[in-house]
């Protein structure tokens, strides 16, 4: 039994550092955006500053840990059976989910996952205890009042962190404007002044004061001499960046690297809990069971969690140190341009979300109540606010998603935020605050234009929405995979850990295809950062061209599809062929909006010559799309219900027009994709050729529709009679998708 519970401890370390890695490399976003987005510095200078701020974090969180040992549960009523139960059970269900929402593509927080996973597995075990022994309750064994203090801090979060990054932008805006550094001369010292006490505040006063690592006079001095600690920062501090700003320092720049290292060693502190937390509880609780000799695991209590954890500093260090290793090493953290910066970048950028109608329903609502507002406020003040938001001249760094202003914000008030939550042992979620704060910034900065803000609210909504099902999947699947390891003992859990670790090794796959299909997007992000005219042209004609070339290759694929489909009756063909016309139709909305931005960066006569071509191009890829759509329906429905196949005659009758519609389909994409159109008026000949072919061949079907008295083949003349219609506009529009790509390489 021993054996078998070291395996168990070693699994949950072993799981430990995995979720190290993994969680940090995913979560570096949280405190590298705004320096990255912002451009203050090298990505190595960035990543050397959160680093130290990581390590530093990370060897002060050890008041953290309770959470994991005593702020959910009450350990004292729980044996040690079921405590390394509900243990072993949070970590397979975190992977588990992790790999469920990474399949669904849907965005979680650990923090949210391990509370939750946590309140499910005691939840569970503790009606099971109340079935047993009626005279336990609820209060007994869950510790309700810290768990409902922690959910509803996290969620409350939420608002809070919108509501400060709103209101700090609009005024810091309204201070600086968008032409900050012609408004620094005194606000700079003030706003430096105020960004380093607020930091320095809750990182060493606070953090400091409630740290297991300073002596108690030095925490009793600290507390009693806060107020006058913290007026002599605010002097000292407002007269150092005064002196900085005639130096000609930037000062922005360092509120944003002291920002980027109080927010990392926010994370480090607040979040390592997340990580490492469940692991240690369950090496603590291994070391007391077997320091006792071992007994019997259904009557051994565990009391020793209901005191506060004395994690060793060497545990904390080398967790800091595996954060660092891979925040400098993981692919993950290198590509750190992720949805926040996104949907907060200031410019026009590909926007990765779709409309949803809530997201509609908010803009129309919020439209119209700000036009309300509006109406209250005299037209001199509004001009002048307006004035202030002006960003024609906005100082951005080159290839910046905003400036240094937004960035001082977002970081300033993400760590204070996230200190105050870890200096009162409430595991906020750092993704949480830091994309609400983010999200609230961009928003006072009028970044969301109404050409943008229906996406980047679906945006904001979809990733909100995925923090709630994450609290409702973590707390369902924790329970159930607790509830089976109770009952199903050592071979269920034996089971779980060999789900875990194929269902690792299976997302360790699926990332590196996902990696590979994330550099098809190089191309874009090129366009959007090049300056001079020819190669941004060059960039797009050959974006344009490998969109064009790939549809073209595309639609014959799924032309042959359906028809294949249709004559051998194969229903799965039509389904499979329904879904990919539906993703690539998605995937050319994408690409439209991105050619498009591009094109908009030309200068105006360059554009002027191919902005029609480019039109007729792009609408012809879609065309593509919506003529075999319309073929594939009834042809689908048909095979569906299982109505009489295709004659003979009908194949017969159609297998030259489909061989003729592959070569001259295969002919017009090998001249789009190398450039030579020296054949290009004799393919569009055959074209027209082709359709007037089509025009007799229907006709032909017609005049044997109305002959047919079997009213047995009407559904399938219905069928075929469709298919040759589609069948022409196909043609056309691979007329017109060869004249937009011919004219708009080639014409000058």
């Amino acid at each position: 039994m021993v054996g078998f519970y070291t395996c168990i401890v070693a699994f949950l370390i072993i799981l430990a550092v995995f979720d190290l890695w993994v969680g940090v490399s995913n979560d570096a976003v949280n405190f590298l955006n705004s320096a990255i987005g912002a451009k203050v510095a090298k990505f190595r200078t960035v990543l050397l500053v959160a680093s130290l701020g990581v390590l530093i974090g990370a060897v002060m969180s050890a008041g953290m840990m309770d959470v994991a040992r005593h702020g959910i549960m009450n350990p004292s009523n729980f044996n040690y059976r079921e405590v390394m139960t509900i243990f072993l059970a949070v970590m397979v269900t975190d992977v588990i989910v992790l790999d469920m929402f990474n399949t669904l593509g849907l965005p979680t927080s650990t923090t949210i996952s391990l509370v939750f996973e946590l309140l499910g597995g005691t939840f569970i075990l503790a009606l099971v205890k109340m079935h047993a022994n009626p005279e336990y309750d609820f209060g007994d064994l869950l510790n309700s009042s810290d768990a409902l203090k922690v959910i509803i801090a996290i969620f409350v979060s939420v608002a809070i962190a919108f509501f400060f990054g709103t209101v700090v932008q609009w005024i810091s805006r309204v201070i600086f404007t968008f032409k900050y550094k012609s408004h620094l001369k005194y606000s700079i010292a003030i706003f430096g002044g105020i960004s380093f006490t607020a930091l320095a505040y809750f990182i060493f006063f606070k953090g400091l004061a409630g740290s297991p690592f300073i002596s108690e006079d030095t925490k009793t001095w600290i507390v009693s001499n806060t107020k006058i600690l913290m007026l002599y920062t605010f002097l000292g501090s407002t007269v150092l960046m005064e002196l900085m700003h005639l130096l000609k320092i930037d000062v922005f720049r360092f509120i944003v690297l002291m920002g980027t290292f109080a927010l990392a060693m926010a994370f480090a502190g607040n979040d390592l809990v997340n990580f490492i937390g469940v692991p240690l509880a369950g090496l603590s609780s291994f070391q007391d069971w077997t320091a006792h000799g071992a007994g019997d695991i259904n009557s051994f209590m565990m009391t020793s969690l209901a005191s506060s954890a004395k994690t060793p500093i060497l545990y904390l260090g080398l967790a800091g140190v595996i954060m660092i290793i891979a925040m400098g090493t993981s692919k993950k953290a290198k590509n750190v341009v992720k949805t926040s910066v996104d949907l907060s970048r200031q410019d026009e950028g590909d926007e990765m979300f779709g409309s949803s109608r809530l997201a509609r329903v908010l803009i129309r609502f919020c439209s119209n109540a700000f036009e309300k507002i509006d109406a209250f406020i005299p037209v001199s003040v509004r001009k002048w606010i307006n004035s202030r938001f002006d960003n024609d001249d906005a100082i951005l760094e080159n290839g910046a998603a905003f400036d240094m202003v937004r960035a001082a914000v977002n970081l300033v008030l993400s760590s204070m935020l996230i200190i105050i939550g870890t200096n009162y042992k409430i595991p906020l979620s750092t993704t949480y605050v830091t994309f609400m704060v983010a999200m609230g910034s961009s928003l006072a900065d009028r970044a969301w234009s109404r050409e943008s803000a229906v996406y980047r609210v679906t945006g904001v909504v979809s990733v909100i929405g995925g923090w709630f099902v994450t609290a409702g999947v973590a707390f369902a699947v924790c329970s159930i995979v607790c509830l089976c390891m109770y009952y199903g003992g050592f071979v269920v859990m034996g089971l779980f850990i060999v789900l875990d670790v194929v269902l690792l090794y299976k997302s360790s796959r699926k990332y590196e295809k996902k990696v590979q299909e994330a550099k098809k997007d190089t191309a874009f992000k090129l366009m959007m950062r090049a300056k001079d005219p020819e190669i941004l042209w060059d960039l797009l004609s050959k974006h344009v061209v490998r969109t064009q070339s790939f549809v073209c290759k595309f639609a014959l694929d799924q032309f042959n599809k359906i028809l294949e489909g249709l004559t051998e009756e194969n229903y799965r063909i039509l389904k499979k062929s329904e879904s990919e016309l539906d993703n690539e139709r998605d995937m050319l909305k994408k690409y439209r909006r991105q050619e498009l931005l591009a094109l908009r960066r030309l200068p105006l006569d360059m554009a002027l010559e191919r902005n029609t071509w480019f039109h007729l191009g792009v609408n012809s890829d879609q065309q593509f799309i919506y003529c075999l759509k319309r073929m594939l329906e009834p042809a689908k429905e048909h095979v569906e219900n299982n109505f009489n196949p295709v004659p003979d005659v009908y194949r017969e009758e159609f297998e030259d027009i489909r061989y003729r519609v592959n070569e001259l389909m295969k002919s017009s994409e090998d001249m789009i994709s190398t450039g030579r159109y020296g054949n290009y008026r004799e393919i569009l000949a055959m074209a027209d050729e082709c359709k007037d072919e089509l025009s007799v061949i229907r006709k032909r079907q017609i005049n044997r529709m109305q002959q047919d008295k079997d009213s047995g083949n009407l559904k399938i003349s219905l069928v075929y009679l469709n298919i040759l219609q589609e069948c022409q506009e196909f043609l056309s529009i691979m007329r017109h998708q060869l004249r937009a790509a011919h004219k708009f390489t080639t014409d000058a």
